[in-house]
Formats: C-alpha cells, sequence, structure tokens
C-alpha cells in the first residue's frame, strides 16, 4: 500500500498541455498485485473486477422503465436492440480503460490537461450534472423497491438510501477488493432474480432468438423506433467512462510497453465478461416484460411499479414480484456504489482538489437526496416518475461531451504513442460516438417538442 501514497512525477508529457498530477482515488491507486508468474488466468482474476463497477450502470433502474416497455408492446423484437447498444457500451469501456492505464490519468485529468481552463470547467459541470442526475435515477429505483417489498414510504425510502455512504467508506477502507466483491455479489443477486424469474415465466424460446436478429419493423414502426433510440440513447452512461479510467490504475501493472500492453488486454476481457452479464440482465428485464404482459395483451406497461403488482397475478405466484423487487432494490445500490465513486473521480480529476472521501460522498448524495426528497413531499409519487424522465433527458445531454474526449484522446499518438487506436479502431469508434451523439439528439428533440 506503500505506492499509493506516492505522488507521480510532476514531468511535462508529449501530447498535453499541463503536467500529470496525483492520481484520482490516491487510497487505493496500484493498491493490488498483479502476479508476475503463473497461469493467464490467475493474471487475469487479478485484473478483475473494474469491469463490474462499470456493468452496475448498464444496469441501473433508469434503464428498467424502457426495458419493460419495450418487451410489453414489442415482444422480443427489440432484443437486438440491447444487444447493439451492449456492443457500443464495450468499445468505448475498453477504450476508457486503456486511456488509464496507458496514459496513467482518468479521462477527467486528460480533459483539464488537454483543454483550457474555462472548457475544463465546462466539462466538470456538465458532468457533475450528469452523474446528480444517475444518482438521481438510483435513488428513487432503490426508494420504490423498499416501498415495493417493505411498505416504507418513497420519501422515507429516499432518506434510508444515504446510508450506503457508510458502506462506501467502510469497504474502501478495508481495501478494494471488498467493493467489488460486494458489487459482483449484488449483479449475481440480480442474475439469480431474474434467471428464477424467466423460469416462472416461460417465454417463447425461438421468439427470443428471433428477437436478437435486428427486424426492419424496427425502423418502419414510429412508436418501436422511439423505444429503441430510448435503449440505444441512454444506455451508455457517461460517468462510467471516467470511472473505469480510473479504477484500471488499482492494479499494480508494470510501467512497461510490455505491462501496459497485458493489462490493457485484460482490463478489455473483464469489461467485455462483465458487460456481458448486463446484457443478460437488460435482456432478462424485456424478456419477463415480453413473456408476460405481452402475451397477456398488456402492452401498455411502463412504470416499474406496475410491472411488479402485475407479475404475481400473470405467473401466478408472488415469488415473481418478490423476485423483481430485490433485483430492483439490488440494483439501485450497486449503482449508487459506483455513482458515488465516480463523482470523487470527477472532482478530484477535472478540479485537482482533494476532499475527504466521506464528505465528497456526503456532497454527491445531498445532491440527489434533497430534490427527490423536495419532489416526493411535493407531488408524490407522479413527481418522481417526471423525476426520473428528467434525469435521463440530463444524462443524454453530457455523454457526447464524454464520449468525443474519450474516442479523441485515445486516437492521438502524441497522447497514446503506439497504443494510439489502429485506423479501423479509430473509424469504428467515431462511427459509435456518431450514432449515439445521433440518438440522443432525436431523444431530446422528441422530449421537449416531440
Amino acid at each position: 500500500m506503500s505506492e499509493n501514497k506516492k505522488k507521480l512525477p510532476l514531468v511535462v508529457e508529449e501530447g498535453w498541455r499541463k503536467k500529470r498530477t496525483q492520481p484520482t482515488l490516491p487510497e487505493v491507486y496500484r493498491s493490488l498485485r498483479i502476479p508476475k508468474t503463473g497461469s493467464w488466468m490467475k493474471k487475469f482474476l487479478a485484473f478483475a473486477g473494474p469491469g463490474y463497477l462499470v456493468a452496475v450502470g448498464y444496469m441501473d433502474p433508469g434503464n428498467w422503465a424502457t426495458d419493460i416497455a419495450g418487451g410489453s408492446q414489442f415482444g422480443y423484437t427489440l432484443l437486438s436492440v440491447i444487444l447493439l447498444s451492449n456492443l457500443m457500451a464495450i468499445l468505448l469501456q475498453a477504450l476508457a480503460g486503456k486511456l488509464g492505464i496507458v496514459t496513467g490519468r482518468d479521462l477527467a485529468q486528460a480533459c483539464r490537461d488537454h483543454y483550457s481552463k474555462p472548457v475544463a470547467m465546462i466539462l466538470w459541470v456538465l458532468c457533475e450534472l450528469a452523474i446528480a442526475a444517475c444518482d438521481l435515477a438510483e435513488v428513487i429505483g432503490s426508494a420504490i423497491a423498499l416501498k415495493l417489498l417493505f411498505g416504507i414510504p418513497l420519501i422515507y425510502g429516499v432518506i434510508i438510501t444515504a446510508l450506503d455512504v457508510l458502506v462506501v467508506l467502510l469497504l474502501q477502507n478495508k481495501g478494494f477488493r471488498y467493493i467489488e466483491t460486494l458489487v459482483i455479489v449484488l449483479i449475481l443477486t440480480i442474475g439469480a432474480c431474474f434467471v428464477t424469474e424467466i423460469f416462472l415465466s416461460k417465454p417463447d424460446v425461438g421468439g427470443i432468438l428471433k428477437g436478437f436478429v435486428p427486424s426492419p419493423e424496427i425502423i418502419n414502426n414510429p412508436s418501436m423506433l422511439y423505444i429503441a433510440i430510448g435503449i440505444l440513447g441512454a444506455t451508455v452512461m457517461p460517468h462510467n467512462l471516467y470511472l473505469h479510467s480510473s479504477i484500471v490504475q488499482t492494479r499494480q501493472y508494470e510501467q512497461t510497453s510490455s505491462g501496459k500492453r497485458q493489462a490493457i488486454k485484460y482490463a478489455t476481457w473483464d469489461s467485455t465478461i462483465a458487460l456481458f452479464f448486463a446484457l443478460f440482465i437488460n435482456a432478462s428485464i424485456l424478456i419477463v416484460s415480453a413473456a408476460t404482459f405481452h402475451k397477456a395483451g398488456m402492452k401498455d406497461v411502463a412504470e416499474i411499479e406496475d410491472a411488479y403488482h402485475l407479475l404475481a397475478p400473470l405467473l401466478g405466484t408472488t415469488l415473481g414480484s418478490i423476485l423483481f423487487g430485490v433485483a430492483l432494490l439490488a440494483s439501485g445500490q450497486n449503482s449508487t456504489l459506483t455513482g458515488t465513486l465516480a463523482g470523487q473521480i470527477v472532482m478530484e480529476g477535472f478540479l485537482n482538489i482533494r476532499l475527504p472521501a466521506w464528505l465528497r460522498r456526503l456532497i454527491t448524495r445531498l445532491i440527489a437526496i434533497v430534490p427527490a426528497v423536495v419532489v416526493t413531499a411535493l407531488y408524490g409519487e407522479s413527481g418522481t416518475a417526471q423525476l426520473l424522465i428528467l434525469s435521463q433527458v440530463i444524462l443524454s445531454l453530457q455523454l457526447s461531451f464524454a464520449v468525443v474526449p474519450l474516442v479523441q484522446f485515445t486516437s492521438d499518438k502524441k497522447k497514446m504513442g503506439e497504443f494510439a487506436n489502429p485506423l479501423w479502431l479509430k473509424v469504428l469508434a467515431w462511427m459509435v460516438a456518431m450514432v449515439i451523439i445521433s440518438l440522443n439528439a432525436y431523444l431530446l428533440f422528441q422530449t421537449f417538442f416531440g
């Protein structure tokens, strides 16, 4: 642990406007050893972990309503859209991991070291808004789960979610592996719940396989296209790109060309495998929705609470609703754990200031909890539903401001040297960036003027 207390050498590196500074999350920086000998599996397992913290953002409560609506309205057809969005996420997260490993900077530090101070400050404000919006969705999701499972009123559920700050602090003081382990356990809990849900709902296997094949109907049907764009446009969470580029640096990989190459390979495997878990969760939500609501002719189910109450009578057992609620609670809590880490990374990276971990996390939670409490008290459940929509709009607004710098930096040979994106990857990355920008612009237009 002594290494994470050392300051990085303050040297001007080629391709960057500013000097490299201390890493974010200094308390866990390079704290996990990588074995220099042994099998590839042993080395891979030493790298495994950060990908699962990233995958959490792709199965947060903000995605649930879209998947439920897609399944209830159009059956299994939009499974191909979930697959496509996941493939785009795999590419972008691999680039985020590579940026952190090669340059020793997370995405927030890279933006600060590349752009002028006014531009960096604008990017910071936009990113803080996105993290607050994402945290808001997770707080409300957890509160809804507490209400459904235990009858706790929403306003009290929102306040209870603040306690997760203490959990993060306790685990991080014990070591970063404890946070990773908790996240993986919660992901496995969500997965186990939906495996059971799929078994209970008895979906059409042929329909599922057909759903993973893109259909022209998605383009031709305006209603289907709108939900498809919602799934695609809101899948990649901007804070995940900042988070991943920082937490890959918790590993003590060798600071040589071969050491970095090995680290990139294993980090990419880690995030890719983890994101396939996220694909399974999102696809499962849509499959259960299609096999229950769409099959029963209920094509207007879009709210999480409606889905919870309707599952029990349709499946013939209360177990279906209970598992749905448990999975939602695990999803919300998981997302808040990673959201608080992302908040610390973004503030430290953009502003180059160090706040006590407890203070930074308290600020992050209050930014999300205060509006949730106020809106819940004034407008009740309908207000929180509108707040969820607003949070997704804010996320859509910010995403382009994270994706474009990421692709720009990882494609720059002056910044990345031999690890710069080759031409085929550069073209593919910019295509994905343009698709995401276009879809989010369309979503925003439809939200305000559609």
